[in-house]
C-alpha cells in the first residue's frame, strides 16, 4: 500500500509542463484550476451581494443594476485569476505569447463565441437594451431577464425563456418598446364595407378605445383612413399605452370592444367578392325554372314563402333607435354648416356621454378637465354653497368652459334635468385642436364666457377682490385670453 501511495505521489508531483521557466506538476495544475474555480464562484457571490445590498437600495433600474453586477463579477474574476497565476510564479508576458499562438490556431473555430462575447460587452456598455426592457427581434417578443457575456435570456409572452446570442442584437433590427420611456402606440387595422358611414365608424372605434382602461387619454386615440381596399375601406385605430409588455392583451381587448361597437352600429365587415360571368344565361334560367317547378310540386304548402319578417334572425335596432353623433352635432347651431370632413375632425376630438335625470355631471370646486356641449336634454347650473340656481341650459348650449379656460376649479355644480341628457364631451388636451378647427365656436365661447362672468358677479359668487378683477373681463379681454392660450385669432379679420 505504501508503495502504491509513493507511486501516486511521484506521478502527481512529477513536472510535466514548463511555462516561462516555471515547471508545473499535475498537483500544481489541479490546485490552480481549483483556485480559479473558487475565485469564479466567490466573485459571483460578491457581485450578487453588492447588487442586493447596495445597488437595489440606490433604486437603480434593473438594467443598470444588471450591467454593474456583470462588470463587477468579471472584474473580480480577472483580478483574482491574475493574482493566482502570479502567485504560482507564471510569467504573464510569456503566457500572453503562448495564448496568442494558440489563439491563431483555434480562432477560426471560435469566431461566433468571440463575436457574441464582444457583442455582450457592447450591449452592457451602450445600455440600448437593458434588463427589464420589452423588445421585439425577428419573431421573438418578450422581456429581457438577463444579459450575459455570450447570450441574453428573453422571457416571451408565453412565459418561455429563450437564449438569444448577443450577436443577433447587433446584426438585426431590434425594436425596444421600453427605450426612452414606457409609452408607445399600437395600431389596430379594421376593414369595413364601402357603404359604411365613416363618421359613425369613427365614433364606434373611438368609443371602443375610450372604454379600454389601459389606453391612455393623453395622447388621445385617433382614427386614420388608410386606403380604399379591393373589398373594403381600410382604417386604423391608433392608441397610446404605457404597458409595452401588455400590448398583445390590450390589442385583444380592443378587438373585442371594436367587434361589439361594430355590431351595435350595424357596421359590416365585408367578405371578398368574385364576379361570375355566365356564357349561356338562357340555359341556366331554364334549369332554374325547372328545379323551381319540381320543388313547388314536392312542397306540402306551396303558399308558404320565406320573408325577412318571418326569419328568426332579428335586426339590430340600436342603430335605428339612436341617432349617430354627427347627426346630433348637425342640430347644434355652431356645427350645422360644417362639411363632412369638418364633422369627421369634430367627432375625432370628443365623444358623447349619457346622463340620467338629476345625475351630477361635476361638482363645485372640482378640477376642470372637460368641456361640454348639450346635444339633447337640459342641465341645471347651481351654487352648492349658496343653494341657488344660476342657469338652466338646453340643447345646443355649452358649459364647463370657464374653469377650463381660466385654469381654476369649477365655479358651480351642474346636474342633468332630463331623463336622458346627452352631452358632447371634449377633454382639455383636445380643446385647442377643436378651437383651431372651428373658429366660430371659439367666438361663441368668448361671448358666453364674458356673459357668465357677469352672472356670477350679479349673484354675489365672487368676493370684492375677485369682483374688481372681473370688471375687466370684457369680450375683448376674453378673446385675447383665448388667443394667447390656444393660438387662435378670434375677433380679427
Amino acid at each position: 500500500m505504501d508503495v502504491l501511495l509513493a507511486q501516486l505521489s511521484k506521478i502527481f508531483t512529477i513536472e510535466i509542463l514548463d511555462i516561462g521557466g516555471v515547471k508545473f506538476s499535475i498537483a500544481t495544475i489541479i490546485s490552480l484550476v481549483i483556485s480559479i474555480i473558487l475565485a469564479f464562484f466567490i466573485s459571483k457571490v460578491v457581485s450578487e451581494i453588492i447588487q442586493h445590498s447596495i445597488l437595489e437600495r440606490l433604486k437603480l433600474n434593473r438594467g443598470l443594476q444588471a450591467a454593474v453586477t456583470v462588470f463587477i463579477k468579471y472584474f473580480l474574476i480577472t483580478i483574482s485569476s491574475i493574482i493566482i497565476l502570479q502567485t504560482a510564479g507564471v510569467n504573464l508576458s510569456s503566457l500572453a505569447v503562448i495564448a496568442g499562438v494558440i489563439g491563431i490556431g483555434i480562432g477560426f473555430g471560435l469566431q461566433n463565441i468571440a463575436s457574441n462575447f464582444i457583442s455582450g460587452l457592447v450591449l452592457l456598455f451602450e445600455q440600448t437594451i437593458k434588463v427589464g426592457d420589452y423588445i421585439e427581434i425577428g419573431n421573438l417578443k418578450g422581456v429581457i431577464e438577463k444579459i450575459a457575456i455570450r447570450s441574453t435570456i428573453l422571457r416571451t409572452d408565453d412565459d418561455l425563456f429563450v437564449i438569444v446570442p448577443n450577436q443577433r442584437f447587433l446584426e438585426n433590427d431590434t425594436v425596444n418598446w421600453s427605450y426612452g420611456g414606457h409609452t408607445c402606440r399600437i395600431h389596430i387595422p379594421i376593414g369595413v364595407s364601402y357603404d359604411t358611414d365613416v363618421l359613425v365608424l369613427t365614433e364606434a372605434l373611438l368609443t371602443a378605445a375610450r372604454n379600454e382602461p389601459r389606453v391612455l387619454t393623453n395622447p388621445a386615440p385617433e382614427v386614420w383612413f388608410d386606403k380604399f381596399g379591393e373589398h373594403s375601406l381600410n382604417f386604423e385605430l391608433l392608441v397610446w399605452i404605457d404597458e409595452p409588455d401588455a400590448n398583445e392583451p390590450i390589442r385583444s381587448s380592443l378587438n373585442f370592444r371594436i367587434a361589439y361597437e361594430l355590431r351595435q352600429q350595424n357596421i359590416k365587415i365585408p367578405y371578398p367578392t368574385r364576379e361570375i360571368i355566365f356564357q349561356n344565361p338562357e340555359a341556366i334560367q331554364q334549369l332554374i325554372n325547372q328545379k323551381s317547378y319540381q320543388y313547388n310540386l314536392a312542397t306540402p304548402n306551396p303558399s308558404t314563402t320565406f320573408s325577412p319578417e318571418s326569419s328568426p334572425i332579428t335586426k339590430n335596432t340600436n342603430y335605428v333607435n339612436n341617432r349617430s353623433l354627427h347627426d346630433l352635432l348637425r342640430r347644434v347651431s355652431y356645427f350645422e354648416r360644417c362639411t363632412e370632413v369638418e364633422l369627421f375632425a369634430l367627432v375625432a376630438r370628443g365623444y358623447r356621454k349619457h346622463f340620467r335625470e338629476n345625475e351630477i355631471i361635476f361638482h363645485e370646486e372640482a378640477p376642470s378637465e372637460n368641456f361640454f356641449i348639450i346635444l339633447s336634454g337640459s342641465v341645471e347650473v347651481f351654487s352648492e354653497k349658496n343653494n341657488q340656481v344660476i342657469a338652466t341650459l338646453g340643447e345646443g348650449e355649452f358649459f364647463g368652459e370657464i374653469s377650463l379656460l381660466t385654469g381654476t376649479p369649477r365655479t358651480a355644480t351642474v346636474r342633468s334635468l332630463a331623463a336622458d341628457t346627452l352631452l358632447f364631451v371634449v377633454e382639455k388636451q383636445q380643446l385647442q385642436k377643436l378651437l383651431n378647427e372651428h373658429r366660430e365656436l371659439g367666438e361663441q365661447i368668448a361671448i358666453k364666457l364674458s356673459e357668465r362672468q357677469q352672472i356670477l358677479i350679479s349673484l354675489g359668487l365672487l368676493n370684492e377682490e375677485e369682483l374688481q378683477k372681473a370688471q375687466y373681463v370684457a369680450l375683448s379681454w376674453v378673446r385675447d385670453r383665448l388667443n394667447n392660450l390656444f393660438g387662435i385669432s378670434l375677433g380679427r379679420g
